[in-house]
């Protein structure tokens, strides 16, 4: 079980560190903690299980009408990782997972942004985790909230790519290699 726990937190973590580059497409404004989830889910033994990232900070400016000025940079805790268990949180956190202490920060930084169609968009940009840099594209919805702005969405990546599951926790068997990421960005006003 406790094999399981630390399975389910690299993934949750590489999710989380995922959604924050979704979540540059932001508006230039406050994210609102209260309305806004990050949501990881990834299978362990093949059965599918959701964590959540509870720590990010955003630098975001988006602008539907002037894509081209629309930038992002996003950063997540790695440590604020919750697989809703103590034990589970710790034991990811370590170095055969994210390795908190030597690479506390997830950080995705968008490059472009592309209009599709009925307020869909594609965010192109770098994600860094455990030290490795990869390309993404992310795609999401966007629409109004009164004053405020939301941006849903869902990303599948392979968290191989950046390291997570070292040694033993490497074996796909166990935890798949296919990590999805979602998101619910609210901008306040």
């Amino acid at each position: 079980m406790f094999q399981q726990s630390k399975i389910r937190t690299l993934v949750l973590l590489a999710s989380v560190s995922f959604a924050a580059g979704l979540l540059s497409t932001s508006a230039n404004a406050a994210v609102d903690a209260q309305k806004s989830s990050l949501t990881v889910t990834f299978k362990q033994m093949n059965v599918p299980v959701d964590a959540k990232f509870k720590t990010m900070n955003a630098n975001v400016h988006f602008d539907p009408a002037n894509l081209a000025a629309s930038k992002a940079q996003i950063d997540v805790d790695v440590a604020s990782f919750d697989l809703g268990s103590a034990e589970y949180n710790h034991e990811v956190t370590g170095k055969d997972w994210f390795d908190a202490k030597g690479f506390p920060r997830a950080t995705f930084v968008s490059s472009s942004i592309k209009p599709g169609a009925n307020g869909t968009y594609s965010v192109t940009g770098t994600l860094t985790i455990r030290g490795k840099t990869r390309t993404v594209v992310v795609p999401l919805q966007f629409h109004k909230d009164g004053a405020g702005q939301v941006f849903d969405g869902s990303l599948t990546f392979k968290r191989l790519d950046f390291g997570i599951g070292q040694g033993e926790w490497s074996d796909t068997s166990i935890v798949a290699n296919d990590v999805t990421l979602k998101f619910h960005v609210v901008n306040k006003d």
